[in-house]
């Protein structure tokens, strides 16, 4: 039990500090992308008319659909520049574009799978819509829009996550070893607390062997 500890929140704890780090600044790409979505659903035409229809297809791109991939992009960047300066700290070892053409990649990617869970979930003839009974869109907590929004959000968000650490971060922590290795990411998380003015166990406290507290 003690190995398995040691382990899981010890050896990898590096990974479970990127993992929650990229929690919030996910939870607050959340908000980026909901907001996002209020302002320009406000200020557009209706989300469920029809923008155009999809040759050979009885299917339509509407509304909402543009006003997703809007927010989308706002979110994609919120998020990416977070990661690099904060979750990942490569931002002094890569080019902007270097990282953010594969991120957007990625999150492009997500973004498909994402309109198509979304149309699922609007579209009135879908298995899994949306019940327009309980959501009638008469408040916004009631707007069935914000809802499948947020639930795309949760289906697509963890694959993005494995995706950006294993591709979009991944030539730079290659190229500099030290971004990936647990003691440069401990004596980082270290300097942290001493300018958040708390304590944080060191490795050597946990029973690491080959580790010792940083001089403070």
């Amino acid at each position: 039990m003690r190995r398995l500890h040691e382990f899981l929140f010890v050896r990898h704890r590096h990974n479970w500090v990127l993992l929650l780090r990229f929690a919030v600044v996910g939870a607050s790409g959340v908000l980026v992308n909901l907001l996002t979505l209020v302002v320009v659903k406000k200020l557009g035409p209706s989300f469920d008319e029809a923008i155009v229809g999809l040759p050979g297809t009885q299917f339509n791109v509407r509304w909402y659909h543009l006003y997703s991939t809007i927010a989308f992009l706002v979110a994609n960047l919120w998020n990416f520049q977070l990661n690099r300066t904060w979750t990942f700290r490569t931002s002094k070892h890569a080019s902007w574009w270097g990282e953010y053409w594969p991120f957007l990649a990625v999150g492009l990617l997500g973004q498909v799978v994402g309109l198509v869970l979304l149309t699922l979930l609007m579209h009135l003839d879908s298995p899994i819509h949306l019940s327009p009974s309980l959501l009638d869109d008469s408040t916004g907590f009631r707007t069935r829009l914000y809802w499948a929004q947020l639930i795309v959000i949760a289906v697509v968000t963890p694959v993005s996550f494995v995706l950006n650490k294993l591709w979009t971060f991944a030539a730079v922590r290659t190229q500099h070893p030290e971004l990936a290795d647990p003691a440069h990411v401990e004596a980082v998380l270290s300097e942290d607390d001493e300018v958040a003015g708390t304590d944080r166990p060191t490795a050597a406290v946990l029973g690491e062997p080959g580790r010792h507290d940083p001089v403070r």
